[in-house]
């Protein structure tokens, strides 16, 4: 594991910040047909960047405007979701259980983000597609620790962004595979295991 990705862990404030702002526009309109939205990017052996080496992003949003995605196969450790919740001033009363938390990319480490299943939706919820979903607010961690919440789910601090174009560009470079998101990898499959099953169900061809 990283050192850094340990340090962003150690240094996380015991209340996790959220970026529901950030996601507000991808919430209107649904994907374009030629949107990687809802699909995998899996990082191509050759690609160059060690931040993204062996990982597999879940992409959260794909438009004219650029992507967002989500790593979800560099964990960082584990923490209480009192701890996460305490910083806040809320009582945690009740509050039961811990949450392994993931890299999700080298953008705003600071940010919490909660992919889920799609059964659990709130008005800040952004559907990702129709079996998978990401909220990105204190109170999906109060219902989870509160037996409340989603099925499924996975914790990240920090996601990968591209300006207008960029990923196009990293596509076209071929640095990245794709293929369809699947459940059972989001939230099932073993870390270590998820880069090599992942390339087994590619779809984009190098």
């Amino acid at each position: 594991m990283p050192s850094q990705h340990l340090s962003t862990l150690r240094s996380l404030p015991a209340a996790a910040l959220f970026a529901a702002t950030l996601l507000g526009a991808a919430t209107a309109d649904p994907p374009a047909a030629t949107s990687l939205q809802g699909q995998l990017l899996i990082a191509a052996p050759s690609l160059g960047d060690p931040r993204f080496a062996h990982t597999v992003v879940l992409m959260v949003r794909h438009d004219q405007e650029g992507a967002l995605g989500i790593v979800i196969n560099r964990p960082l450790g584990e923490r209480s979701i009192a701890s996460l919740l305490e910083g806040t001033g809320e009582d945690v009363a009740g509050i039961e259980g811990s949450l392994r938390i993931f890299f999700g990319g080298p953008v705003q480490p600071e940010l919490g983000f909660v992919v889920h299943s799609a059964e659990y939706r709130r008005e800040e919820t952004l559907a990702v597609d129709g079996r998978v979903a990401m909220t990105a607010s204190r109170q999906i961690l109060r219902d989870i620790g509160s037996h409340r919440g989603p099925e499924k789910s996975l914790f990240a601090l920090g996601y990968a962004g591209w300006g207008p174009g960029q990923l196009e560009g990293e596509l076209a470079r071929r640095d990245w595979f794709t293929a369809p998101e699947d459940p059972k990898l989001i939230f099932d499959e073993d870390r270590e295991e998820l880069w090599d099953n992942a390339m087994a169900r590619r779809t984009r061809e190098l």
